[in-house]
């Protein structure tokens, strides 16, 4: 369910330090919450308008779904606008996460063959992870120089809502074509 979140209306002091910047309406291009970073755009200025997670603290956010409307103040810096100050955020125009339409014969095949495969849940810690690209990154704990692959999918099977660099999770890990692979996940 989407919902608008609005700050209250400025002050008259409020008012005069919109001259530091410039208010604009636009919407989350992408927000990619293990970095902390996404774009808003807007036809009101020319470029992205950098929108760093600590501006949506006040609205009890550290992120934000692409396509949501948005109201900030925007402020140039050397390398371009910045979101100083959230005003409004507008879910109602999100897009939705995609639909998953399910895995290949092949790919369950393949799947089955790596769960079968695979060792006993043991200790990882997320190194990163990019619900926009689909995939990510764990390590073994006491070793953070082996790689090893997360898929999206088994996320969403394993029903994990977020996953954030530091995160610690259980993992059963297998070698699969490309190298190591989580294919389940649990809490601890």
């Amino acid at each position: 369910m989407f919902t608008t979140e609005r700050s209250p209306a400025p002050t008259p002091e409020q008012s005069e330090e919109l001259e530091d910047g410039r208010e604009v309406s636009g919407h989350v291009k992408w927000f990619d919450a293990t970095r902390g970073f996404g774009f808003v755009v807007s036809d009101e200025i020319d470029g992205d308008i950098l929108l760093h997670f600590s501006v949506l603290r006040d609205h009890g956010r550290r992120s934000v779904p692409e396509g949501a409307g948005m109201r900030v103040i925007a402020v140039e810096q050397e390398r371009g606008f910045q979101a100083r100050e959230v005003l409004d955020i507008d879910l109602s125009t999100a897009v939705a996460p995609r639909e998953h339409h399910g895995a290949s014969s092949a790919e369950r095949a393949d799947r089955v063959a790596l769960v079968e495969e695979a060792g006993e849940f043991e200790e990882v810690e997320v190194k990163w992870f990019n619900r926009v690209r689909g995939y990510g990154f764990v390590n073994r704990m006491g070793d953070p120089d082996t790689d090893i692959f997360v898929h999206m999918e088994t996320v969403r099977q394993a029903d994990v809502p977020e996953l954030l660099p530091g995160d610690q999770l259980l993992a059963r890990i297998a070698e699969g074509n490309k190298g190591l692979t989580v294919v389940d996940l649990r809490d601890p």
